[in-house]
């Protein structure tokens, strides 16, 4: 099995047992001054430790972005999957959004829809694996989640429809699509578009074992200038007793948000669905509850997303707001924003979309001096109505771009944290494992099998040492991570010593069960 192995944890216990042989010689002062000494070098980082905290990756696809770097080549696309999410473990990120739906084409096994061009250089030519499930069985493997992100309306990304598959619904149903700035969308307005969204949404969740469908700010396309978008004749044909365009606009997104998440939910109450909306609600101007920001784009009234309705009617289980400006920023002030939707989540979760790419492509001086990223986590890191973060994009953080990745392992993501619980669904934790033994050098136990949400989606090994009480508040105490009911303890490469070892089970709606009876352990 694929461990998620802790090594500070390890770290600890050398120093535990080091103190612990100073105290067999020398008096309780002596010991005490000698912990508190070497406790403090291992604790120098800033922040407490957080057990329960999202920690993710956007993985684009779309232009390829992040992810493949080669068309055609399948072998090469999943060696360099199996590398970016090893990159990403190692530095204890937990989720993954990928990309699998950029423009209405699919890089996962559709019938509904063609391959996808990022993949084979062509829409529609056959692919020879599964990129979706292959990505969903390495993630699992090293007990990270994977989240399916979609562009609910964009088909084409500024090429032409000639590069469409000739078999795309755009030429068989061209009466649902329209033109606005030299790209083709689906047209919002129209319930057959909706529920073919929420047909396409639930073929995924139906058929693959994802953790959640993600949602970016591309709802309404921005604003292209000197250019209407080309709804009218849909306002007036289908408006449904409602005489503002803009609000009829908003209404067409609530109501596929709403159909999407109720069908989720009902098949499938602990896959989340979430957005991550553009880092701006509205101005201050046109809404009291807004901030004073003078974005001159916003959520509600340029991208018809009413983020706040949908968080406060819980059609979404979290909101990732994009923050990609700097500290200080006059009007899009990071620390300002952050804080503000903290504390507008209506008791949902919050996490904050954070532009690792900024550090390579922005120009201002913030951007260019020290780590942005990094300061900005360390503004907002105390904040506990912010319940996590996504990097934009994953190949920054998977090549440490100013050393981004190394700050992380250095203090903020130390160890490994657990996905939060969602706290609006209704659901509890499974039954600890039973029967937890070492036999030789093989620690095993007895799988916690459920039905359902209940079902384990992987275990968590924490380590004591033999004076230790066992606390599950203690993230450095776990050790590893697996999916599976056996691991050689030999794996996690302990100093000799006497040590006592707990199993939970944590089930698919992120819940941790109780500790296992304890095991003992002497590594000779």
């Amino acid at each position: 099995p694929i461990f998620c192995l802790n090594h500070n944890a390890i770290y600890l216990y050398v120093i535990s047992i080091f103190a612990k042989n100073l105290y067999d010689l020398q008096n309780m002062r002596t010991y005490l001054s000698i912990i508190a000494f070497l406790f403090s070098i291992i604790m120098m980082p800033a922040h407490a430790a957080k057990k329960h905290e999202l920690r993710g990756a956007w993985i684009a696809t779309v232009a390829n972005i992040d992810w493949p770097s080669t068309k055609g080549n399948y072998e090469k696309q999943k060696d360099e999957m199996i590398a970016m999410l090893d990159s990403l473990h190692s530095c204890n990120i937990n989720t993954i959004f990928l990309q699998v739906r950029p423009c209405a084409d699919a890089l996962y096994k559709s019938e509904m829809e063609p391959w996808s061009a990022y993949l084979s250089g062509k829409q529609g030519s056959e692919v020879n694996y599964d990129p979706l499930a292959f990505a969903i069985d390495e993630c699992h493997k090293r007990c990270m989640e994977v989240h399916a992100w979609i562009n609910p309306y964009r088909v084409t990304n500024g090429e032409g429809v000639d590069k469409l598959s000739k078999n795309h619904l755009y030429f068989r149903r061209p009466e649902l699509f329209l033109t606005y700035g030299g790209k083709v969308y689906f047209n919002p307005g129209l319930e057959e578009v909706r529920d073919y969204l929420t047909s396409i949404v639930m073929d995924i969740v139906l058929r693959y074992d994802v953790d959640g469908i993600h949602m970016d700010d591309y709802f309404y396309p921005y604003k292209v200038a000197g250019e209407e978008f080309p709804d009218f004749e849909t306002f007036k044909n289908h408006h449904r007793d409602q005489y503002d365009r803009q609000a009829w606009r908003r209404d067409n997104v609530n109501l596929v948000v709403k159909m999407i998440h109720d069908a989720i939910h009902r098949a499938k109450p602990w896959v989340w669905f979430g957005v991550s909306p553009f880092g701006v609600y509205r101005n201050e101007k046109d809404d009291w509850r807004a901030t004073k920001a003078g974005a001159s784009c916003t959520n509600y009234d340029e991208l018809c997303a009413d983020v706040l309705l949908w968080l406060e009617k819980g059609w979404i289980d979290y909101a990732a707001p994009q923050l990609y400006w700097e500290l200080g920023r006059e009007g899009l002030d990071y620390g300002v924003l952050s804080k503000w939707w903290g504390d507008w989540s209506y008791g949902r979760n919050m996490f904050v979309g954070l532009y690792a790419s900024g550090l390579a492509v922005k120009k201002d001086k913030a951007w260019k001096e020290g780590n942005e990223v990094i300061r900005q986590l360390n503004t907002s890191y105390n904040n506990n109505k912010i319940n996590g973060y996504i990097f934009y994009s994953a190949k920054y953080l998977r090549d440490d771009y100013r050393g981004l990745k190394t700050e992380l392992k250095k203090d903020l993501f130390r160890y490994p944290a657990l996905v939060p619980v969602d706290p609006m669904t209704e659901s509890s934790p499974s039954s600890a494992p039973k029967g937890l033994k070492i036999e030789g050098d093989m620690m095993r136990w007895k799988p916690v099998v459920k039905k359902g949400g209940f079902d384990t989606r992987y275990y968590a090994i924490y380590c004591f040492s033999e004076f230790e009480d066992v606390d599950l508040s203690k993230v450095e105490r776990i050790i590893a991570f697996t999916q599976a009911s056996e691991v050689d303890v030999q794996e996690f490469r302990l100093p000799n010593g006497n040590y006592k070892f707990v199993v939970t089970s944590i089930n698919k709606f992120r819940h941790e069960s109780k500790a296992s009876k304890p095991v003992e352990f002497e590594k000779r």
